[in-house]
């Protein structure tokens, strides 16, 4: 069979909508100033779909430190692989100013999250190794633990009965092989909200030996007191033996780091080959980046005013009757009950007729006749913003309990 027609016969499950959603559920333009308020389609909306949670994005100060570094280093700058002649005294600083803010002995800069997250495990881990991870992990670590040579096993979400018992299997095997075991969970589960449950996996290390790694993406900025992220703030961090985050959330930017002991992190600068052959961060990003993380340790009400709107957008929707399920941060999941067209019909609505965009996540994501709006609260937002939306959210789901979206299409 000719490769091209295979790829055409198959497009995959996304690829199989592709006709009839490119550009507006799919691959959607939005347009203007990154905020609350932007554009979709020629019209103005209140999206609620972008992680800026600490509204870094158009912060004038980092606006400002984004535009002098790219006006005095341009965006070649540093060239080449950081192991070879792209490394720079600002790359050495804000990878020293990360570790002290997650408190770990030593931070590495990665260029993009998901790369990131794939090479971490790629470089720990070898045939010999066991992995153990949660059900419910983002795809980033899913392909990573597919790449694996070694054993893996998967324990059900946030189910520590179910991971006690894949420790003892993983425990099993790795005595055989001669191997070590390492557990990869989440700090927040970026679509359920939920918290990964890591004080009681850090308890699990009493009774067998294994190496935890947090991917931290949506915790760090949001969570624990100073906003070094969920370990803070359930008080484990020090039970974290590798904590990796991204800039693409809470510092509205592109990049990522890997936190842990000294050790550990001048084993990864030498092993991680994404790294090692890759082109350095580009010296804006750097610098925007150590401004974001200064933003980060000395504006404290930044993050004060994200969990102001997180609390009045999801107790504001418990008060009218939704399940937003078990969130515990500032991700705020709707779950409604519905088929996929009635999706189609209800989002069609929310942004045409009340001006919502945000996203939609439906079948295999979540279970059939599941619904999922996602909201993405930000200290951008306003509390007109909030009520605005739920007032939004009480009409679109009396309509959908009525049948309505089942019916002809919804249109402007």
């Amino acid at each position: 069979m000719d490769l091209f027609e295979k790829l055409l016969t198959n497009r995959g499950p996304l690829g199989s909508h592709s006709h009839y959603a490119h550009g507006y559920f799919t691959f959607p333009k939005l347009e203007g100033e990154i905020g609350p308020r932007m554009k979709f389609r020629g019209k103005d909306v209140l999206t609620w779909s972008l992680n800026n949670y600490l509204g870094l994005a158009n912060h004038p100060e980092v606006r400002k430190a984004d535009a002098e570094a790219a006006a005095e280093w341009g965006m070649a700058t540093p060239m080449g692989a950081r192991i070879m002649s792209g490394n720079t005294n600002l790359h050495e600083q804000l990878e020293s100013e990360l570790a002290d803010f997650v408190k770990k002995e030593d931070a590495m800069l990665l260029n993009f999250g998901y790369q990131g997250v794939l090479s971490i495990i790629d470089a720990m881990v070898d045939r010999h190794d066991v992995i153990v991870y949660d059900a419910e992990s983002h795809a980033c670590i899913i392909d990573g633990v597919r790449l694996h040579q070694g054993k893996r096993f998967v324990y059900g979400h946030n189910d520590m009965e179910s991971l006690e018992k894949q420790l003892e299997r993983a425990t099993r095997w790795a005595e055989n092989t001669g191997g070590a075991i390492l557990v990869i969970t989440e700090g927040v589960f970026g679509m359920s909200g939920n918290l990964g449950k890591l004080r009681e996996v850090v308890a699990l290390k009493e009774k067998f030996s294994f190496r935890l790694l947090v991917d931290d993406a949506h915790g760090f900025g949001t969570m624990g007191a100073t906003g070094a992220g969920t370990g803070e703030h359930l008080g484990i961090q020090d039970g974290i033996d590798v904590y990796f985050s991204t800039f693409a959330k809470s510092m509205a930017s592109i990049g990522a780091f890997v936190a842990s002991n000294e050790q550990v992190v001048e084993y990864l600068r030498y092993n991680m080959r994404s790294q090692i052959f890759a082109k350095s961060l580009p010296m804006p990003l750097v610098v925007g980046a150590i401004k974001r993380l200064e933003l980060l340790r000395t504006k404290p009400e930044l993050k004060d005013k994200l969990w102001e709107v997180v609390h009045a957008l999801q107790s504001g929707l418990r008060e009218k009757g939704f399940n937003i399920g078990t969130t515990e941060s500032p991700v705020t999941p709707v779950f409604l009950n519905g088929q996929i067209p009635d999706a189609t019909q209800l989002t069609l609505d929310l942004r045409e007729n009340f001006s919502i965009f945000c996203s939609i996540v439906v079948y295999p994501v979540v279970p059939k006749d599941v619904i999922m709006l996602r909201l993405i609260p930000t200290a951008a937002h306003t509390l007109a913003d909030v009520e605005e939306t739920i007032n939004a959210f009480e009409k679109i789901a009396q309509k959908l309990d009525k049948g309505l979206y089942s019916t002809p299409a919804v249109t402007a």
